[in-house]
């Protein structure tokens, strides 16, 4: 199956801890729930897509221990996964991600074979270059600015470095891999780290395509054809778990531009499909079909 939709990103494995309040510095807390989950920026992404009707491929590496079950869900779920490549003598990448009561999280994240994508002499490239989009998010930023370079002018690249965004993508990384990109995905909190890169003041002056900065419960904001577009939070039934709701908006956004919907409205449904996301443990719990999203977005879509 020819792709729409190539993501780059980790396939990991989620251990998902909920706590009251974050203990202090050499101090415990007791957890209330314990979760163990299939997650990661690609596996989100694509799934969701995938169950929105999207031809999606998940590009990624993962280690021999990488779970048959959760390979199994991946596929019936319709991801396209002819370059999901299994590395021997490397672990599967690993999230312990601890939510408390306010619903603020942190996570200990282990790299795995993703973060050395480089190392491993082995191109994943041609499913991108097939794909009318290409995502690349976390992982080995050289391994990525390859591609870029390899990609740019041929398809439509989203630069999307996520949390690892102060971390990774330095000495000049960030910047490279953002001249060769069409449009540009953070959350609020990347915002800042991008600017600081970029010694700007306002996200606007990042001259692309599309520029989006996620804020969770108090929607997005987007710049693209010289304007600025406030993107509302679509309510959702219960809120129980942040995590994926990003990926969930992503993945919606695409889904809008395959459906052929505008930007406008492709940013409307994105805040649709994150609404699903918080509404169970773990970030794929709860994942809707196309009609379901398109649904909870008409309100706003028809206003």
């Amino acid at each position: 199956m020819k792709p729409f939709l190539s993501v780059y990103g980790h396939v990991s494995i989620d251990q998902i801890i909920t706590v009251d309040e974050f203990p202090r510095p050499n101090t415990s807390v007791d957890a209330l729930e314990k979760e163990l989950r299939l997650g990661g920026i690609s596996t989100n992404i694509s799934v969701r897509a995938s169950s929105m009707k999207v031809p999606t491929a998940a590009c990624s590496f993962v280690g021999s221990d990488f779970p048959k079950d959760f390979e199994k869900f991946m596929k019936d779920s319709g991801v396209i996964m002819n370059e999901f490549v299994k590395i021997d003598g490397h672990y599967t990448s690993t999230a312990l991600i601890v939510n408390n009561s306010k619903m603020d999280q942190t996570v200990c994240f282990l790299q795995g074979a993703q973060g050395c994508a480089s190392s491993h002499g082995i191109e994943l490239i041609k499913n991108a270059e097939k794909s009318d989009a290409v995502h690349f998010s976390t992982g080995d930023p050289d391994y990525y600015i390859g591609l870029m370079k390899k990609l740019s002018g041929k398809t439509k690249i989203t630069f999307d470095p996520a949390q690892e965004i102060r971390d990774k993508w330095i000495n000049g990384r960030f910047q490279t891999a953002l001249e060769l990109s069409d449009r540009f995905f953070c959350n609020e909190h990347e915002a800042k780290a991008a600017m600081d890169y970029l010694k700007i003041d306002s996200l606007s002056k990042i001259k692309k395509e599309l520029v989006v900065c996620t804020r969770g419960s108090k929607g997005s904001e987007a710049y693209f054809d010289g304007k600025k577009v406030d993107i509302p939070a679509i309510k959702s039934k219960k809120v129980v778990d942040p995590t994926g709701a990003g990926d969930a908006f992503r993945a919606g956004f695409y889904s809008g531009i395959f459906h052929k919907c505008s930007i406008d409205e492709s940013l409307i449904i994105a805040s649709a499909a994150a609404s699903f996301a918080v509404e169970a443990v773990g970030s794929l719990s709860n994942i809707p079909s196309w009609d379901e999203v398109l649904e909870r977005a008409d309100r706003e879509l028809t206003r």
